[in-house]
């Protein structure tokens, strides 16, 4: 895909879309990252279920490491894996206490360091609660990535590169956001809806879903 197809892209994202923001529910970037990590391996829709109470009455890591884990296990145990995200969140809070004063790391050797924080969590933070340009490629963008065109690779790791070295500077951003929402809701794994897609035209996947023929009409009775 050449350059001014990625930016046209983009272009079109934004217009669709000026203001993009993550569906997990948050006031802090502890909050995030939190979600963040319960979100794996779950939905957002039921992390956001799960987490009004927890916020509510442990929204800094001193409160939820005081909970210990099987406390914290009761209010996020409609979450997948609940168990050992518990384990690893009431780690995460002993940690941001002694280690960042209670505070969110703002880089990404900090924020690796914690339990159950990948690269991919990692960019979620740094992009979301610190507006870093970063990109966390999950199912959604490594789709897309690869089925339009944008940025084809055969790992996450090699997509996530591909995408900050061809996407403009000035959408990096909200780049991650964008690409997530699209293939959530319109560009999905098994029947992607390119009748009503923005970028159906330059994108360049080769098997696009069509529009549906409309059945002939019977005629009238006379």
């Amino acid at each position: 895909m050449n350059p001014q197809k990625r930016r046209e892209i983009f272009e079109r994202l934004r217009v669709a879309n000026p203001a993009p923001r993550t569906e997990l529910r948050y006031n802090s970037p502890f909050e995030l990252l939190v979600a963040v990590v319960l979100s794996a391996q779950a939905t957002d829709r039921g992390v956001n279920l799960a987490t009004p109470a927890l916020f509510r009455d442990a929204g800094t890591p001193r409160l939820m490491h005081a909970l210990g884990v099987e406390r914290l296990s009761d209010y996020i145990k409609t979450i997948g894996l609940y168990r050992s995200k518990a384990r690893h969140l009431i780690e995460t809070c002993r940690m941001l206490e002694e280690l960042h004063g209670g505070e969110v790391p703002r880089d990404r050797e900090s924020l690796e360091a914690l339990p159950g924080v990948g690269r991919k969590t990692a960019n979620v933070v740094l992009n979301t609660a610190f507006g870093e340009p970063t990109i966390a490629v999950d199912t959604h963008i490594f789709r897309i990535a690869n089925r339009t065109g944008l940025a084809p690779g055969k790992d996450v790791l090699q997509v996530e590169k591909r995408l900050l070295k061809f996407i403009p500077d000035e959408f990096k951003v909200d780049a991650h956001h964008w690409l997530i929402l699209h293939g959530r809701y319109i560009c999905k794994a098994r029947k992607p809806e390119c009748p009503g897609c923005v970028i159906r035209d330059i994108c360049e996947y080769r098997n696009k879903t069509k529009v549906p023929a409309e059945k002939p009409k019977a005629p009238r009775a006379l």
